[in-house]
């Protein structure tokens, strides 16, 4: 068996079996030793017991997508094979003890248990798995030595030395199946990557919350969005941030509220069912105008839904938050540079149009990761709004885009906000009148917004008859797709903002003859708001809503039958 460039390896395990550990040890050496590395898991929920897997994707190229073709599979659990059955093929090399495969299967054993056992403890295992895997894509041992003598330094030069001794047992066994011929692996290292950066999607969206000047979240725990939380309370301390673990949702956004009404920079984090409970809070900070951003990570709902898996079904639900009508804005990140960018960007459209921004990732944006060249972080400080008040000041003055001057506590005037509807110094009003115009006031914010809406990306020829849409974290599965299919008259055409929409949208659609939309939802949320703000329909739906992400050889199928 001979692999070229692009080889995905998927370990497959019960919880609490250390698949991600492996995983987590594997990319760095990988990506340490100069491979361009990819790595997404699905996972069930719960703490022990069922089947979670990995993909671990090298290539010779930076790839950032997840595709379904399984080269190697590592099998540590019964049942693994039945659980990825439709991902394996004839060609897949299987690696596994004789008690984990399935019968009529054919694969090479490697007693990792065993091997593991013999060295101290079964839980080396991991580590024997790690070298395997290690030597078949020619990883240099020293590489694996130095990664794990640092990595497990303080628990002492006993543990440091066992798995070490674990990883060569396992690394031998690799170089094993090499001599015997049972596997080559060719791609091409890159001593620059060493260099790169490596991280998930929840640290991109927690990075572009500091990048942004976030000195202030309030949430709690909800997958697929703790990570975040997790990742800015980690570093509080480093960046002057308050993280406070709320006792429920609605208690965090009203947090978040109060904490930008003092002048801070706020941020909670959530899924669906938590957002649902933060929906009185979104139009808590219409009325008041307040600024606010809120990570939404979707995953398949309603109610708890598939509470591990992924999606994009909070499209509409995010649109049409709060009750009443008011200005806000939708976000939502394709790639981990983007990740960090938008978020960046959250909090700067927050801030000036005083509106709540919501940033739309997903348990695949936010538990993927890849090897990234490099962020640009902000030479200056993060540009602020407020205004310092004087004895005459009124939150509310009726302007002329919209956007009146916002002060914070502190100052010579009062900062008086209300929930219900107000008069210019923020005092609560029944006059109908000035409630039209406090009303139009808010909404006229819509005319600054749109002056600085994030352009959608286009990717191709320019003269097209097909056009290809999507938004979100479906950005890099759908570009690989349309580039390996190759059509010189198909385009790619992502929306990084999904609300308000473009101008230019409606241009690019009417040039097409063919238009097809890809979502990961079942009623294309997406296309309904692209219908309701430029009348247009679809010609092709690709949508999908069993929990997983597309893969890339989906998506070439899938869009050559709608051709």
């Amino acid at each position: 068996m001979e692999l070229k460039d692009d080889v995905s390896i998927v370990l497959c395990g019960e919880a609490g079996q250390g698949v991600q550990t492996v995983e987590k040890f594997l990319t760095r050496v990988l990506k340490i030793d100069g491979f361009n590395v990819f790595a997404t898991k699905e996972y069930m929920s719960r703490v022990r017991g069922g089947l979670n897997s990995t993909e671990i994707r090298v290539s010779s190229k930076n790839v950032k997508s997840f595709v379904n073709k399984i080269d190697i599979l590592v099998t540590l659990k019964k049942g693994a094979i039945q659980h990825l059955k439709d991902r394996i093929n004839p060609d897949t090399l299987i690696l596994g003890e004789k008690a984990n495969v399935d019968d009529g299967y054919a694969f090479s054993e490697v007693s990792f248990t065993q091997i593991a056992t013999e060295i101290g403890d079964k839980i080396f295992s991991n580590i024997v798995a790690v070298g395997t895997i290690s030597a078949i894509l020619n990883v240099e041992f020293q590489t694996i030595e130095d990664y794990l003598k640092t990595f497990f330094a303080r628990k002492g030069e006993d543990i440091v030395d066992k798995n070490v001794k674990a990883a060569k047992k396992g690394y031998d066994l690799g170089l094993k199946m090499i001599e015997d011929g049972k596997i080559k692996v060719t791609i091409k290292k890159d001593k620059a990557i060493k260099n790169d950066l490596l991280f998930d999607g929840a640290t991109a969206i927690g990075l572009g919350a500091i990048a942004g000047g976030c000195n202030f979240i309030s949430s709690y725990p909800m997958t697929p969005s703790t990570g975040i939380l997790t990742f800015l309370s980690e570093h509080a301390k480093e960046f002057g941030i308050v993280a406070e673990q709320a006792e429920d949702e609605i208690s965090a956004v009203n947090m978040a509220i109060g904490a930008w009404y003092a002048g801070a920079r706020a941020m909670v984090t959530t899924a669906g069912g938590g957002f649902a409970l933060m929906v009185e809070g979104m139009s808590l900070a219409g009325m008041i105008e307040s600024p606010l951003v809120v990570n939404l990570g979707q995953r398949p709902a309603p109610a708890t839904g598939l509470p591990t898996r992924t999606e994009q079904g909070d499209l509409l639900f995010a649109l049409y938050s709060g009750h009443g009508e008011f200005p806000k804005i939708l976000l939502a990140p394709g790639t981990l540079e983007d990740a960090f960018y938008l978020t960046q960007k959250a909090f700067y459209f927050a801030d000036k149009f005083q509106v709540p921004v919501i940033i739309l990732s997903d348990q695949y944006l936010v538990d993927s990761y890849y090897n990234v060249k490099n962020i640009d972080l902000p030479k200056d400080k993060p540009q602020k709004f407020i205004v310092e008040t004087t004895k005459d000041y009124k939150r509310y003055i009726l302007s002329s885009n919209g956007i009146s001057p916002r002060g914070i506590p502190g100052g010579e005037g009062l900062v008086d906000v209300d929930s219900d509807e107000h008069d210019e110094s923020g005092h609560i009003t029944e006059d109908l009148e000035l409630r039209v115009k406090m009303v139009d006031k808010r909404l006229k914010k819509f005319e600054s917004i749109k002056s600085e809406i994030i352009p959608p990306e286009f990717i191709g020829s320019k003269n097209y008859d097909t056009i290809v849409v999507g938004w979100g974290s479906t950005y890099s599965i759908i570009r690989e797709a349309v580039e390996k299919i190759g059509d010189d008259k198909m385009a790619f055409l992502h929306f990084k903002q999904v609300y308000p929409l473009h101008p230019d949208t409606q241009k690019y659609l009417q040039s097409a003859k063919k238009k097809i939309i890809v979502e990961n939802n079942a009623t294309s949320q997406f296309g309904h708001i692209v219908r309701a703000e430029t009348g247009i329909d679809f010609d092709s739906y690709i949508l999908k809503y069993n929990g997983m992400p597309f893969s890339v050889e989906e998506i070439i199928s899938r869009l050559k039958e709608s051709r």
